[in-house]
């Protein structure tokens, strides 16, 4: 990736905003707009391409985007469905299980002019899995990925909303590929990995979708990160969870802020890792964290 100043990126994200259901309050979120609003929140500027609905959900959501210094002129509007809702039950150690509804405005995002300008402009494209369930927005995506510098694939395995033929060729088109280590795990088994070990399935999928860089989390044990043939570690931070809903988003855009900033790769899952760990302890995937808060917990004395 470029070195520049924070000041000076670009990131463009790609993919569903929706609200979050939970038993007892709702909060926005979507995977590609926590990556942005995370982003947004360190000082890049960042932009995302969706599509909500001609609803009350919808104006909400809008003016939450743009009070959060995210570019909402990507954010296309559907006459006929509804914004995205998702349904989110926590199990007694506060992971998340999810019921989503289907179609929504953001299944049916629609290849647009300014999009390419943005994708063209921009220092990273940031996209998911779970947006390609439906063809329409699948196939806006197949489109503007010829126009980016550096592709970021964010894979969220949201059963029955995928398939391996579908997340080979997205792994394919990557240049930097986000799995926690279930999906990898599954993923690798799916294509007949004869290993066990988690570093060699890394080097697998590397081999196998031509990918030098790939970054595993691993929950409460923190993360791994191959770049450019190298591994990099953290074996995570001790904190109390209230729920684990966008903290591997949180942790992907703290990943990418600091690796397009040209950041020490061990630095920057440090960073990463500290980051997601910090959104656990709140609820929901967009508390506020201040750069202060966070030096102070990675560095502590």
């Amino acid at each position: 990736m470029q070195n520049k100043k924070p000041d000076n990126l670009n990131i463009v994200c790609f993919g569903e905003v929706l609200f979050d259901i939970f038993p007892n309050h709702t909060k926005i979120g979507g995977a590609p707009l926590n990556v942005a609003l995370r982003l947004a929140s360190l000082g890049i500027n960042t932009s995302i391409i969706s599509k909500i609905g001609d609803d009350n959900l919808g104006k909400e959501m809008l003016d939450f985007i743009s009070e959060s210094d995210v570019n909402t002129d990507l954010i296309q509007v559907d006459e006929t469905l509804s914004t995205g809702e998702v349904f989110v039950k926590l199990d007694e150690k506060g992971s998340a299980s999810y019921t989503i509804n289907y179609p929504a405005a953001w299944d049916k995002i629609t290849f647009e002019d300014n999009c390419v300008e943005a994708v063209k402009n921009s220092d990273a494209f940031i996209f998911g899995t779970l947006a390609c369930r439906d063809e329409v927005s699948f196939s806006a995506l197949k489109q503007l990925l010829p126009f980016s510098k550096h592709k970021i694939l964010d894979v969220n395995l949201r059963k029955p909303h995928y398939t391996f033929e579908l997340l080979h060729y997205l792994m394919n088109e990557a240049d930097l590929l986000k799995f926690n280590d279930e999906e990898l795990f599954e993923i690798a088994d799916h294509f007949n990995s004869p290993f066990h070990n988690l570093e060699q399935n890394i080097l697998f999928i590397s081999e196998k979708t031509n990918t030098k860089n790939i970054c595993v989390t691993k929950g409460n044990h923190g993360a791994v990160l191959l770049n450019n043939g190298k591994f990099y570690y953290n074996s995570g931070f001790r904190v109390k969870v209230v729920d684990t809903v966008g903290s591997g988003d949180s942790f992907l855009a703290g990943l990418i802020s600091q690796l397009t900033k040209g950041e020490d790769p061990q630095k920057a899952i440090d960073f990463a890792c500290a980051l997601g760990a910090l959104v656990t302890q709140t609820e929901g995937a967009n508390s506020k964290i201040s750069h202060s808060e966070l030096e102070k917990f990675i560095n502590p004395l």
